[in-house]
């Protein structure tokens, strides 16, 4: 691991690569607490257009609308902050240098890389050919999310598929969410019984724990959602809109909405920082680079075992902050982030579902965040969660992105969940 980032003069400088959930939230904390004389904090981003990816789930099914989502970044940066446009074409991390595609070079001191995660519809032979946003759809892209918008209102009913490429994905729950959202709406639009759904997954069922899996899947069997589980598509066949497995398993849709392969970005890779999905090997409890040390990787853009959602980005920001702060003055890292996540599940029908879990607690039942009176259930359907979830739009934009703490721990707290499995 090499030394600390050197000092140019008296001013040091701290580049942030990305201002999505996790870089605009290190961008508003930081700013606090490193000295304006001392410290210039640039954070650099292809375009000015910040999208809030939770609502690319339900704007399919009308929740939202296009402009609903998208906000223009540098209004939660705060003064003092520089923000760059441009794309990155990589990190000379011998040189502490940042190339924009353009030419110009961004000099830093210290690191941090948010470049978030994105889908890849093109590793996957035959996803993107021929049938793309025709029959085989996805929903992690605004694009994407308009256009299965579109063929939901005028489809008259088949064999559905939900599938996952492979883990890890952004927000691991959100094809459950797809499945028992598409469940209600083909349900109110009164011909369910018209639409075949079966939900394709390289999991060994429903999600990746026990308790939750177990739970998650007696929604799926009630709903009368047929599993295909430990899938791993081999290719697509467009012609006969047939998914094939490594094993020469065969699904066969009508309407397929899929969640392609999730990778870093693609300077990751270019610069050499990068494992083979080009995610940023880091400490899990520190975030440091396990290679420089004076490079840092957030949210998505990190190799941590943790679920690839905003709320990681959110939980590790405090424990992050305190440990940079330690980092740069040369004491040791002791703000451990423990993998903490929170997921709410959309289940249909206005309820929905939250989980909370860490590094090695799985989700568990009970309530949430206060112990005996919640007011969110935890694995259980309620109509708190839902609107949990659409007021968490609000929270959002008004206090995560400007990085105003909120009333929740940061570390996974036992205090209001059951430990004996979910009751019956």
């Amino acid at each position: 691991m090499r030394s600390n980032g050197k000092t140019r003069g008296t001013t040091k400088t701290l580049v942030i690569l990305g201002a999505g959930t996790a870089g605009t939230m290190v961008a508003n904390k930081l700013r606090r607490r490193l000295p304006k004389g001392e410290w210039r904090i640039t954070i650099v981003d292809r375009d000015d257009t910040h999208l809030y990816q939770p609502g690319l789930l339900l704007l399919p099914f009308g929740v939202y609308e296009p402009k609903d989502l998208i906000k223009p970044r540098d209004r939660f940066l705060p003064k003092g902050v520089d923000l760059v446009l441009g794309e990155i074409d990589r990190v000379d991390a011998e040189a502490d240098t940042v190339t924009l595609a353009d030419g110009r070079a961004l000099d830093y001191d210290y690191l941090v890389i948010a470049s978030g995660t994105s889908p890849r519809p093109e590793e996957t032979p035959g996803m993107a050919e021929g049938e793309w946003r025709r029959s085989i759809f996805d929903f992690f892209t605004l694009d994407g999310a308009v256009a299965l918008r579109e063929k939901l209102a005028t489809w008259e009913g088949g064999r559905l598929v939900v599938h996952i490429t492979e883990m890890p994905i952004k927000c691991p729950v959100a094809p459950l969410e797809f499945t028992f959202l598409a469940d209600a709406f083909f349900e109110e639009k009164k011909m369910r019984e018209a639409v075949e759904i079966t939900y394709v997954t390289p999991l060994e069922g429903a999600f990746t724990k026990p308790v939750a899996s177990a739970h998650l899947g007696s929604m799926l069997e009630d709903r009368h959602i047929a599993v295909e589980p430990d899938f791993y598509v081999e290719h697509i066949d467009p012609a006969s809109k047939t998914l094939v497995s490594m094993d020469e398993r065969e699904v066969p849709f009508d309407l397929l909405v899929t969640v392609p392969l999730n990778m870093g970005a693609d300077f990751v890779a270019r610069s050499g920082l990068g494992d083979e999905l080009n995610y940023v090997p880091v400490d899990k409890g520190t975030l440091l680079s396990t290679k420089h040390a004076n490079i840092f990787a957030l949210g998505d853009a990190s190799n941590i075992p943790a679920s690839k959602a905003g709320s990681v980005a959110h939980f590790a920001m405090d424990s992050f902050v305190e440990n940079f702060v330690d980092h740069i003055h040369g004491r040791p890292m002791h703000h451990l982030f423990d993998g903490h996540a929170n997921c709410f599940i959309e289940s249909g029908h206005g309820k929905g579902l939250l989980i909370d879990f860490n590094y090695d607690t799985e989700p568990l039942p009970g309530v949430y965040p206060y112990p005996r009176v919640g007011p969110l259930g935890l694995l259980k359907e309620t109509r708190a969660n839902h609107w949990g979830k659409l007021g968490f739009r609000h929270i959002y934009w008004t206090m995560l992105l400007r990085g105003i703490p909120l009333p929740v721990p940061s570390l996974m707290s036992m205090a209001g969940k059951e430990t004996a499995g979910p009751s019956t």
